[in-house]
Formats: structure tokens, C-alpha cells, sequence
């Protein structure tokens, strides 16, 4: 008998029908997707413009990466900001070394005054801010200068600006070598020359040119007492050993006093240009001076410089504020002390006072620990008369029959009197022996 086939109308029948119709659904609708994209223009300048974008992306980011890299390892950099000493120096040295492609500078002007009254100045071009392009001993060197429109340098009260040098690495010693020429030749044009400092603020600020130093010998003091003060900071500096093994603050303290003319200020000069030392003149009766300011002044003393406080006597009277002038300063005596030999006092300091009046200082303010040295610079004894002619004039007969009429007019000459009375006859003792009984 023979066996029939099955029918198609059973269950497994009809589930399999819907497998089959929706596999060819699916192959249907991406045949027609791919149909469309490669059809539409549209849709495959997208895709391309998306891949070109994420190709140059990555191009871009492995160029940066590749040029920050060569840079670090090809390239050094020093800036030099205008708050620092080396920044005058290194544009002092630029003006001597011209930049192979500037178009930007700056003048500086040298202002000299000659004793006889002549003036001379002299300008140096130096590069201004942008980039220029220098070759010092066979290397290239790329400086940028830049200006801050907004930070001021309260040193100079000039817009705040950096210098930029860049270099091959290979090349990075000569920053050295270049610093050093820099301040070698700072020193060299400041060499016999006394650097003034007044206060601005709160920092020290030059005051005027660097003067001529003063000869020791040109002062003509009373018989020991410029060997006295110049033997006495001559061991002082030389003891800072000693006092730091003692646990002494090493800081020394001078009081000149005595009547006008006599030679305070002078004496101090001379012995800053014999030690090679700068002098700050901080003065105490400035109505705008506080307590704080006076701190941070005298604790922010340039390197080798002596602190010079003229006229004590005017800002301070037996602990009262001193109105002589008209107003009165913002500095109290106890603060003054305080910045003197307190606890925030600083160190390695010498500090010079002078005074007309001694008789009106404070026992507090002069007592040791704060003047360790005192010397009374007085009107012109005979001995000093005597040195001071024969140094004017070269004449020692002239010179006692000049004695013996300052000793006849029976009235005290101060040695600014005597100086100013030789400069007039410079050529003429006969002159100014005629000349002292009209002083």
C-alpha cells in the first residue's frame, strides 16, 4: 500500500512560513539602505567629509604633540623679568649687540653732569617689545620682549615686562656666559661710583646717576676720628663670624653729631665709596612714612649699603613728633625703635645717624645696642685748618700765616665755610687769607 504524503496544513507548517518571510524582509530593506547610500551623493560626501575630519583631527593633535616634543628636546627657554637685577643688565648689553632682525626699539638715555657744569648725553637703542633675533658666540638666539598692559613694576613705576630668550639646547650655556658678560660690564660702568638710594613705596629706587666715590683722604676731620669710625666698621665687617658664634645680632649703629657744615654727610660718602659700599637715605620726617613702611625699608636694605637717617633730631624730640616743617611724620618713636632692634629688626645692617642737636635725642633712641659708635664732628679745630690749605694750596708757610689769622678772628669756621672760601680764590691763597675776617 502505498504510503501518501504528508499534508502541509499542520502546525509545523505555519510557523515555519513567517521565518522565511522575515528573513527575506530583512535582506530586502538592506539592499534598499545600501541602494540609497550609494545612490545619494548626499550621504556619501557625509561620510567622507566626517572620515577626512577625524583624519585631519588626529593629524592635527600628532603634529602638536610631535612639536611640543622636538621643542623640549631641540629648544630651552630663560625669561627674565623686569623685577630683577639682570633685566637692566641684559638690555644694557642687548644696546652693545644689535639684533640681526629688529624692527621695534626703545632709547635709553645716559644724562651726565661734569663738574665744571658741562652736560653730556649719550642714547642707546635698545630692542623694543616683539621678537628679534640675535647670534652671540655662533648661536641664534629668538627674544621676545613683552609689556603687561595691566601689572606695574613698583620698583621702577614702569608697565611690568619680561624677556623671553630661546635657544637650541645644545646652546643653553651661553645663557650663562651672556649673564655673566651682562653684569660684568654693570660693574665695570658703576665702578668708582656711589649708587644713592631713596625710597619709593615700599622698595629702594636709585636717586639720580651713581656719583663719583669720595676720597677718604678729601675729608679733613678732627685729629682720630675718621681712623677711629673707619677702624671700627673695618673690624665690624669683618666679625660677622663672631657675632653670629655669640649670638649677638650683627647689625652696627653710628651717630655723627655737631654743629652744621661740619662734615656728617661728607665723612659717610667717603667711607661707602672706601668700603665699596651704596647708601640709602631714608627720611624720617616724610608725612606719608608709617610704622610698617619704615620696617620693611630698613629690613629690605640693598645688598652693601649703608642706611643713612639724617637729622634724627627733626622727626623725633624727647618721643614727641617733631612739626619744625610744618607737618608731621607717620612714623612713631616706638616704632622706630622697634625697626631699630626689634624682633623683626634685620641684620647684617649699618646704619649712620646724624644730628645739629644732639641734646634733643632720646636716651632710648641712641643707647648701645642702637648707636654703638658715637663722634662729635665739631667746628674746624687749627691742625684741621692747617690740612685743609695745604691741601687746597700746597703752601705749608702760607698755611700758618692762614691759621694765625682764623685764630686772631677769634670766631668757630666750620669746614664748609673753609671749603666754599678756597673753592672762590682756588688760585689764590693771598686771597683767601685776605678773605677769613669777612666770613
Amino acid at each position: 500500500m502505498t504510503e501518501q504524503p504528508r499534508s502541509s496544513s499542520g502546525p509545523a507548517a505555519a510557523e515555519a512560513v513567517p521565518e522565511v518571510t522575515a528573513v527575506s524582509d530583512a535582506t530586502s530593506n538592506e539592499g534598499f539602505l545600501q541602494s540609497i547610500m550609494s545612490s545619494n551623493p548626499y550621504f556619501t560626501a557625509g561620510f567622507g567629509l566626517m572620515g577626512l575630519g577625524a583624519v585631519l583631527a588626529v593629524g592635527r593633535q600628532t603634529l602638536v604633540r610631535a612639536s611640543s616634543l622636538a621643542y623640549r628636546q631641540l629648544l630651552v627657554d630663560l625669561e627674565i623679568t623686569s623685577k630683577d637685577k639682570s633685566y637692566d643688565w641684559f638690555l644694557e648689553w642687548m644696546s652693545r649687540h644689535p639684533a640681526r632682525s629688529s624692527r621695534n626699539f626703545s632709547v635709553e638715555t645716559n644724562y651726565v653732569e661734569h663738574d665744571n657744569g658741562s652736560i653730556t648725553a649719550t642714547f642707546d637703542l635698545v630692542p623694543g617689545p616683539g621678537r628679534h633675533l640675535l647670534k652671540y658666540s655662533g648661536a641664534y638666539i629668538m627674544v621676545k620682549r613683552e609689556r603687561s598692559g595691566r601689572l606695574m613694576d613698583l620698583r621702577m613705576g614702569s608697565p611690568f615686562e619680561t624677556i623671553t630668550l630661546t635657544t637650541l639646547y645644545r646652546d643653553r650655556q651661553i645663557f650663562s656666559k651672556m649673564l655673566r658678560e651682562a653684569q660684568s660690564r654693570a660693574q665695570t660702568k658703576q665702578q668708582g661710583k656711589t649708587v644713592l638710594y631713596t625710597s619709593y613705596g615700599p622698595e629702594w629706587r636709585p636717586f639720580g646717576l651713581p656719583r663719583r666715590k669720595r676720597s677718604i683722604e678729601s675729608v679733613v676731620l678732627a685729629d682720630g676720628v675718621k681712623e677711629g669710625l673707619l677702624d671700627d666698621m673695618t673690624s665690624f665687617l669683618k666679625s660677622a663670624q663672631w657675632y653670629t658664634d655669640r649670638g649677638i645680632p650683627y647689625r652696627r649703629g653710628y651717630l655723627l653729631y655737631g654743629p652744621p657744615g661740619s662734615g656728617k654727610t661728607s665723612v659717610i660718602q667717603a667711607l661707602a665709596g672706601h668700603l665699596d659700599y651704596n647708601i640709602c637715605i631714608l627720611n624720617l620726617a616724610e608725612a606719608t612714612l608709617t610704622d610698617d613702611r619704615l620696617n620693611h625699608l630698613m629690613n629690605n636694605v640693598p645688598a652693601r649699603s649703608l642706611l643713612l637717617l639724617e637729622d634724627v633730631d627733626s622727626a623725633f624730640s624727647n618721643r614727641k613728633q617733631s612739626s619744625d616743617q610744618g607737618y608731621v611724620s607717620g612714623v612713631t618713636f616706638s616704632g622706630l625703635l622697634n625697626a631699630l632692634d626689634g624682633v623683626a629688626s634685620a641684620d647684617e645692617r649699618i646704619i649712620f645717624m646724624t644730628t645739629n642737636h644732639p641734646e634733643r635725642l632720646d636716651p632710648a633712641l641712641i643707647r648701645p645696642g642702637r648707636v654703638d659708635f658715637q663722634a662729635l664732628l665739631d667746628n674746624a679745630t687749627p691742625a684741621q685748618i692747617h690740612r685743609m690749605f695745604t691741601r687746597f694750596y700746597n703752601d705749608d708757610k702760607l698755611a700758618h700765616a692762614f691759621v694765625e689769622e682764623c685764630i686772631q678772628r677769634n670766631k668757630p669756621v666750620s669746614t664748609a665755610q673753609l671749603q666754599g672760601l678756597f673753592v672762590f680764590h682756588k688760585d689764590d691763597p693771598q686771597g683767601a687769607i685776605a678773605a677769613i675776617h669777612n666770613m
